[in-house]
């Protein structure tokens, strides 16, 4: 979703995957796979549908070729599922949200509250669908972005302008 502000263009969220390939690398046969979701507000006023998946592990020493979870099992890790993810994400804003899902530590802490119901492994944030974002309000959206002067030059300077000029680019000898 692209908000116009004086010629420049700023992304809103609009959601997040794991990849296919990602996701069919952790599908194997002989554990459980256990998947929940929960819809959360931000406290910047995003209503999120968040989802997680997890798959159980062998233990140490185990002879058994399976691990696989009871229902009751299951339904307790699920449980735990949902109040970790609704935990963590309403007590954020979307941007501090955003932060936390790119090292995965939801999924860590997942793993470490269900490991006394069973062991997990492979515990992540599958999805995130943002299903109503707040009314569009310029301020937050620039907040959100950094600072309006968001344009920079090859060295990485910040190109400083006036507030809706526009800023040729030098012409190069070579490419």
């Amino acid at each position: 979703n692209k908000q116009w502000y004086q010629r420049r263009v700023a992304i809103t969220a609009g959601g997040m995957d794991i990849t296919r390939d990602k996701l069919c690398s952790l599908v194997r046969k002989w554990q459980t796979l256990i998947e929940a979701y929960v819809d959360v507000k931000t406290t910047d006023g995003y209503l999120l549908r968040v989802f997680c998946i997890g798959f159980t592990k062998k233990v140490n020493k185990q002879v058994k070729k399976t691990s696989y979870a009871q229902s009751s099992q299951i339904r307790a890790i699920r449980k735990k599922m949902v109040d970790i993810m609704t935990k963590e994400v309403n007590t954020e804003d979307l941007k501090s949200f955003v932060v936390k899902l790119i090292p995965d530590s939801i999924g860590k802490d997942i793993e470490k509250e269900c490991a006394d119901i069973y062991p997990l492994k492979d515990v992540h944030i599958r999805k995130v669908k943002v299903l109503k974002k707040p009314k569009f309000d310029v301020s937050k959206l620039m907040d959100l972005h950094g600072e309006i002067g968001g344009a920079v030059d090859e060295s990485g300077e910040a190109i400083t302008g006036g507030a809706g000029e526009f800023i040729e680019p030098e012409i190069q000898d070579a490419v």
